[in-house]
């Protein structure tokens, strides 16, 4: 074997070997102090009404929460799971919980939803 087929050999398994954990790293959500917030750093929430991992936040509801929305594409993984919605659009669940963020919040980080509608919404946090 000549130095430069050992060189691609080594390339190519140390590529099978990180490309898994890259794919992993891009989940529908991210970690951040205790809670969750899109890819964007907006809070996300969860609605107290939603039941069996299905939502009931919708039309306008969903106009002021918007869903986190999943693509066709996207499939569940552990604790995450694609749900479908009564318009038959797809959102991120977590536990079962599905997840919104609040139009009210407009910088990353913020949590103006916190406790809204006799406290129906709550900051989505990792258990």
């Amino acid at each position: 074997m000549t130095y430069l087929t050992q060189s691609w050999k080594a390339l190519l398994l140390g590529a099978a070997l990180i490309l898994p954990s890259l794919a992993l790293a891009a989940g529908p959500a991210m970690e951040k102090d205790g809670m969750f917030t899109d890819h964007k750093g907006m809070t996300l929430y969860t609605f107290a009404k939603d039941t069996g991992g299905k939502s009931a936040c919708n039309d306008k509801c969903a106009a002021n929460w918007p869903p986190l929305a999943a693509t066709a594409g996207d499939k569940s993984m552990g604790d995450w799971t694609v749900i479908q919605r009564d318009d038959g659009s797809m959102q991120w669940a977590y536990e079962g919980q599905p997840l919104y963020t609040f139009v009210m919040d407009k910088m990353p980080g913020e949590k103006t939803g916190e406790g809204k509608m006799d406290g129906a919404w709550k900051i989505a946090k990792a258990k």
